[in-house]
């Protein structure tokens, strides 16, 4: 074996185990722990959800709040994603639980969350990436 295909091996498997470690799932438990967890990093523990827990009908949206009782849902799509992401969507959710709507005194509260950005910019990248054809020859496949 060549010393470029034993790299190219290398980095397949390191990215396989990379894939493998971003899909251990969380249940609701875990996620509400998690949701606490987050409020009171960022949001002082303010923001207290009566209800976290992941659903599958929210195929335009990644997450969503009903202030009015305290639920947040998730989109089973964030699944896999990684941690700092599934974060962000659940900090944006917990806000909601402060300020309702996407107004400035939201958008200042989620500031709290220090890797919005980042975040934002995976999940557009994520939406930007489903809308492009499929490419022959993408990750090593062969033009059949």
């Amino acid at each position: 074996m060549s010393e470029a295909e034993e790299q190219r091996w290398v980095t397949v498997m390191l990215d396989k185990l990379a894939a493998q470690e971003s899909r251990k799932m969380l249940g609701d438990a875990e996620l509400a722990e998690r949701a606490e967890r987050l409020s009171a990093q960022y949001f002082a523990g303010r923001a207290r959800p009566a209800s976290v827990r992941w659903v599958t009908n929210q195929n335009t949206r990644w997450g969503s709040c009903t202030p009015a009782e305290g639920s947040i849902r998730l989109s089973h799509r964030l699944q896999g994603m990684p941690e700092y992401v599934v974060d962000y969507v659940l900090c944006h959710e917990l806000a909601h639980l402060l300020v309702p709507g996407h107004g400035p005194d939201f958008w200042r509260l989620l500031e709290s969350y220090p890797r919005t950005e980042r975040a934002r910019g995976y999940l557009e990248g994520v939406v930007a990436a489903a809308r492009l054809p499929h490419v022959p020859g993408a990750r090593g496949e062969r033009d059949t």
